[in-house]
C-alpha cells in the first residue's frame, strides 16, 4: 500500500509557508532590454508588492533560460545576489529545472526550505529572451534539447511535431473537431485582451483566423504554436509566522501538490490523451482536502491546446473526452464558470520558455491576492488550481493554491 500523501505542516501554523508578492513586465519582442535589467526590474517589483526590501530576501531559487549559455551561468554563479546588493546577507542562490513545471518544483523547494526553518524570505526568479534570441539557434535548440538522440532524434521529431502527435492522438480518442480545439486558442486570447502585459493585447482572434493560418505540423496551425517571447517575472514566499509579523493580513497559501513523472521518450508514454495528470491530480486532492468543484479558476500549462484539455480532463474539471468541447462551449473564458489561464497562457500572452509556466503561477498567486487589474480580477476567488509540465510532457504537476487570512 501506499504512503498517504501530506503535508507536514498545518494550514495557519507559523512554519507554513505563503506567497506574499509578485512582479512581471511585459512579454513580447524587446531586443533592447537585457537579461539582467529584466531580472532585477521583477525581483524589485515582487519584493516591493511583498512589502519587504532587498535586504530582507535569503534566499535565491532561480529558474533557468533556454536562449543563452552564459546568461544561465551568470544565474548559477549568483550574479542576482549582487544585482540586488544582497551579497554576504543572502545565505543561498541555486537554479531548479525541470523545464516548464519548474515553478511548480521550485515553489515546493521554497516551502521544504521555509517549513524547515532553512530560508525566511525566498525569492523565486525567471527571465527569458526567446523573443530576441537568434532564431535559427532556437530551432535547432528545440529540435534537438529534450529529443532522445537514439530513438527519436533521426526521424526529425521536434517540439511542434510532439505537440501535433499529442494533439492528433487527443482528437481522436475524444472525437474533437479541429474548430474544438481552435476555440482552446480563442478563449486564452480573450484574456489576453484583457492583459497588458501580454503579448498579443487587444489582438482578437477567432477560430476562422485560427484554421486559416498556414499548417505547420498537422494537425497544428501557425495560430495554434506558442509565440516565442521574452519576458519575467517573480514572487516571494515566506512564512505565516514572518508576514503576520510584517503586518500582513492575507495571503496565499499551498493547500496540496502532485506530481506524476510519467515518460522521458514520448514514445514510452502508454496514452498520449491522458499523460500523468489524473495520477498528479489523486495525490494533489489527497493532500488539499477539497475537488475540482472547489476551484474559483485555474492556470493550466497551454504551449498546445491538447496540452491543456487533457489536464483539464485529468483534474476532473470536466469529464474524459470533453475538454475541447468545454471551451468550445465558453466555460473558461471571462465571465464562464471556470475562468482559465487568465493572463493569456502561453499562447497568448507569450511563450517565455521555462517561465511560460511560472507566469501561469504568478498570475494565479497575483489573483488570490486580489491585486489583478479590475477587468480581469476574478471577484473574491479563494481557490485556484495550477498545472505544469515540462519536456516531451513528460510530467504532469499540481499545485493547489487557497488565500488564507492571517490575522494579527
Amino acid at each position: 500500500m501506499s504512503e498517504k500523501w501530506q503535508l507536514h505542516v498545518s494550514p495557519g501554523a507559523e512554519n507554513d509557508p505563503v506567497f506574499i508578492g509578485v512582479g512581471e513586465i511585459p512579454s513580447g519582442k524587446f531586443p533592447e532590454r537585457g537579461f539582467i535589467q529584466q531580472l532585477t526590474k521583477v525581483a524589485l517589483l515582487a519584493i516591493k508588492d511583498a512589502g519587504m526590501v532587498p535586504a530582507d530576501i535569503d534566499t535565491i531559487i532561480l529558474i533557468p533560460n533556454l536562449h543563452s549559455v552564459a546568461d544561465q551561468a551568470d544565474l548559477v554563479f549568483s550574479r542576482m545576489v549582487e544585482e540586488l546588493g544582497i551579497h554576504g546577507t543572502c545565505k543561498s542562490s541555486y537554479m531548479v529545472h525541470s523545464g516548464g513545471s519548474t515553478s511548480d518544483n521550485a515553489t515546493r523547494a521554497a516551502h521544504a526550505l521555509i517549513t524547515a526553518g532553512h530560508a525566511h524570505n525566498v525569492l523565486v526568479l525567471q527571465s527569458e529572451r526567446w523573443g530576441s534570441a537568434d532564431l535559427n539557434e532556437m530551432i535547432t535548440m528545440l529540435s534537438k534539447n529534450g529529443i532522445p538522440g537514439e530513438w527519436e532524434l533521426p526521424t526529425g521529431i521536434q517540439f511542434n511535431a510532439i505537440g501535433a502527435m499529442i494533439t492528433r492522438r487527443y482528437m481522436h480518442a475524444s472525437g474533437s473537431t479541429p474548430a474544438e480545439m481552435a476555440s482552446v486558442c480563442v478563449t486564452l486570447r480573450n484574456w489576453a485582451n484583457l492583459n497588458e502585459n501580454a503579448m498579443f493585447y487587444h489582438k482578437p482572434l477567432t477560430v476562422e483566423q485560427i484554421l486559416a493560418s498556414r499548417m505547420v505540423a498537422d494537425p497544428l496551425h501557425a495560430y495554434e504554436c506558442p509565440p516565442m517571447a521574452d519576458g519575467a517575472c517573480a514572487f516571494v514566499m515566506t512564512s505565516t509566522g514572518n508576514a503576520k509579523k510584517r503586518g500582513i493580513s492575507n495571503a496565499v497559501r499551498v493547500a496540496g501538490t502532485g506530481g506524476c513523472v510519467s515518460h522521458y521518450c514520448l514514445s514510452q508514454e502508454r496514452d498520449q490523451a491522458v499523460l500523468g495528470w489524473p495520477v498528479a491530480a489523486e495525490r494533489a486532492w489527497e493532500q488539499s482536502g477539497w475537488g475540482p468543484q472547489d476551484a474559483d479558476f485555474c492556470e493550466i500549462y497551454d504551449s498546445y491546446a491538447a496540452v491543456t484539455t487533457i489536464a483539464l480532463e485529468g483534474l476532473g474539471i470536466c469529464p474524459v473526452g470533453e475538454g475541447a468541447r468545454w471551451f468550445a462551449e465558453g466555460h473558461g473564458n471571462p465571465g464562464g464558470k471556470l475562468p482559465m489561464n487568465t493572463n493569456g497562457g502561453l499562447l497568448s500572452a507569450g511563450h517565455t520558455g521555462v517561465g511560460g509556466g511560472t507566469a501561469l503561477l504568478v498570475e494565479g498567486i497575483r489573483q488570490l491576492l486580489h491585486r489583478a487589474p479590475s477587468k480581469r480580477q476574478i471577484e473574491n476567488c479563494q481557490r485556484a488550481i495550477i498545472g505544469g509540465s515540462g519536456g516531451s510532457y513528460m510530467d504532469a504537476q499540481v499545485l493547489l493554491l487557497e488565500r488564507t487570512k492571517l490575522g494579527a
